[in-house]
């Protein structure tokens, strides 16, 4: 942990060379994008811990594994089932070895990948832990974008 003049520690892990967990942690946030492009509720919650949550959209707070797949079948089999998207990965800061803050930006697509969004419509945050060699989501927040 690094400080600055005024004493707040910059928490930032530069111990480990993480170019695998970023490689890890990228094909995670790529199966939550196929899930959603191709209605796979499984492939798209398949990288939450047991005991995840997650701030949708709407303001609405899910909790727990079961709960997110739950909602995920829910929308990917009604208002979100003719939806696309891309994601982009924006920042990934290692706090620690192994817990990751990752932000994601949204953009909706044809369902042939051509962006329909120029900006991102939704920003995302991703709190991520690696247990047993493993990344994981344990808290996502996703917060639209307004076209102002």
């Amino acid at each position: 942990m690094e400080a600055t003049t005024s004493d707040r520690p910059v928490v930032r892990d530069i111990t480990t060379d993480h170019a695998a967990d970023v490689a890890a942690i990228t094909q995670l946030v790529g199966d939550v994008e196929t899930g959603y492009n191709t209605n796979d509720a499984e492939l798209m919650v398949s990288g939450f811990t047991a005991n995840a949550s997650a701030g949708n959209a709407v303001g609405t707070l899910i909790t727990g594994y079961d709960s997110l797949f739950e909602a995920a079948e829910r929308g990917l089999g009604g208002f979100l089932k003719d939806e696309f998207v891309r994601y982009d990965l924006g920042d990934i800061e290692f706090l620690r070895p192994d817990v990751a803050v990752v932000h994601k930006f949204a953009r909706a697509t044809t369902a042939d990948g051509e962006l329909v969004d120029e900006t991102p419509a939704m920003v995302a945050l991703y709190v991520m832990v690696k247990e047993n060699d493993h990344w994981w989501v344990a808290a996502r927040q996703n917060t639209p974008v307004s076209a102002a």
